[in-house]
């Protein structure tokens, strides 16, 4: 169902004919302007309510803010202003921040649908890039990082040329970080579920400037640079039939950001980029070709020594992270050998043995032993010898309602015994059947595969 948009004057007019028009009280004509409007379906979000006669809009926090922003927009940001003017511009957008940040405030949807996106790319519009003007950007960014939350926002950003005043500026103070993190957090909120702003962002060779700020020598990490790149590599905007940014993956490959984000990996479990770096790698490996590049640049040498490094420090989000990469690596047939002769699947057993308590790691673990085991009973042979078996039987047992954990044994256990008989018999003997029916019983996502697992284990009645 379409929801009808209304705004703040319309309501105004709406509160102040219950008044006048139908002689309500003050408060009862607003109560019965939100009851009317509520019923027609019309959204009533950044819509500020006021009783008439005790209050106005220009009370309300955010407009105050917006209102003496404008001021300011008025006149060049690099002309007349002073510094206690650069000073309280500054002041301004930290206070638009912190009223906006909070979701459940409903200050961000205010100032919304007040112009405060607009206005905030019109002010940074006008600043020049220098060490005067930079104390404004910061905070001008972080507040406009918040604003941009959804579709309309995004849209509103698109309109009035965001993407290219962003760019400008990040361009132009590369090697300020704090800028860098506050541009990058806009890129990414901008990008995100809006596949017309990702193109606009990749006209505008952000790519290029992303490997320019990888590649630099710097000890400082740009975390929203790695919440950039998987905002424009990811397929989430659901009004187009078929997104662009597999392509757009693999011309961050060709261009060099794939192995930067290798080198950056190589810093290890002590490094406070590897989950980001880790995340955003796996958003540019969707291919084989890719991942093949990825190993060939010590990407699953690397990730290994993080799996191991991940388990001896009790690291569970590390763990996960690069399991999750590794799982993606592990799709190329080439880098599954490679895991294997590098010893991966005992790393992998003795990671989901240090995180026995944590069926999220353990499923991880289970979905690179599955891949790695797929079409290859020699693989399947290595992974009971690790203990891929025992793995699945103690797990099933000490986690049955945990749905996707189940799930992930019960392909683990199919690519495990479907071309090996030897495995099957072990697995059977352990009283893996039992376990797979209880989790077919218990939990509806996994009983495909789970009836997948019965029949590849060689039971005729897989379908009980």
């Amino acid at each position: 169902m379409g929801v009808r948009a209304i705004s703040q004057e319309a309501f105004d007019d709406l509160v102040r004919e219950n008044v006048e028009d139908l002689g309500m009280e003050p408060s009862e004509a607003l109560e019965d302007a939100l009851y009317t409007l509520k019923l027609q379906g019309a959204d009533l979000s950044g819509i500020i309510t006021c009783v008439p006669g005790e209050s106005s809009i220009k009370d309300n926090p955010v407009i105050a803010c917006l209102d003496r922003l404008k001021e300011f927009d008025s006149v060049s940001i690099d002309g007349p202003l002073r510094d206690e003017d650069f000073d309280e511009i500054s002041s301004l957008f930290n206070i638009l921040n912190e009223l906006c940040s909070s979701q459940e405030s409903g200050n961000a949807a205010i100032a919304i649908k007040h112009g405060a996106v607009d206005l905030t790319c019109s002010i940074c519009s006008k600043i020049k890039t220098s060490t005067r003007s930079n104390r404004v950007v910061v905070p001008c960014f972080k507040a406009l990082a918040v604003l941009i939350r959804d579709i309309q926002s995004t849209e509103m950003f698109r309109n009035c040329t965001g993407p290219n005043i962003v760019v400008d500026l990040l361009r132009g103070s590369s090697s300020d970080s704090d800028l860098l993190d506050a541009g990058f957090a806009v890129v990414a909120a901008a990008a995100t579920g809006n596949e017309v702003v990702k193109q606009l962002f990749m006209e505008l060779k952000i790519d290029e400037f992303i490997l320019q700020v990888l590649s630099r020598e710097s000890k400082t990490t740009i975390r929203a640079l790695y919440d950039a790149i998987c905002a424009l590599l990811t397929p989430d905007d659901y009004r187009v039939v078929a997104s662009q940014v597999y392509g757009y993956a693999r011309t961050f490959a060709k261009l060099g950001i794939a192995t930067a984000l290798t080198e950056a990996l190589q810093a290890g479990i002590g490094s406070d980029s590897l989950v980001s770096a880790s995340t955003a790698l796996k958003a540019i490996a969707v291919n084989d070709e890719i991942c093949k590049s990825i190993a060939e640049t010590g990407g699953i040498d690397t990730l290994l020594r993080c799996i191991n490094a991940s388990g001896e420090q009790g690291n569970k989000t590390a763990a996960k992270t690069c399991c999750s990469l590794l799982s993606k690596l592990a799709g190329s047939d080439s880098n599954k050998s490679t895991i294997v002769e590098k010893r991966g699947l005992d790393k992998l057993i003795t990671l989901a043995q240090r995180f026995s308590d944590d069926p999220l790691v353990i499923q991880e673990v289970m979905l690179i032993i599955s891949i790695i085991c797929l079409r290859s009973p020699d693989h399947a042979a290595k992974a009971i010898e690790a203990g891929a078996g025992d793995l699945a039987v103690q797990a099933m047992k000490r986690f049955p309602v945990a749905a996707q954990m189940q799930r992930n044994a019960c392909n683990m256990i199919r690519n495990i015994a479907v071309r090996n008989a030897e495995n099957r018999t072990i697995l059977l003997a352990n009283g893996i059947e039992k376990l797979i029916r209880t989790a077919k019983a218990n939990n509806e996502t996994c009983r495909a595969a789970a009836t997948d697992a019965l029949r590849d284990l060689g039971l005729d009645n897989y379908n009980n």
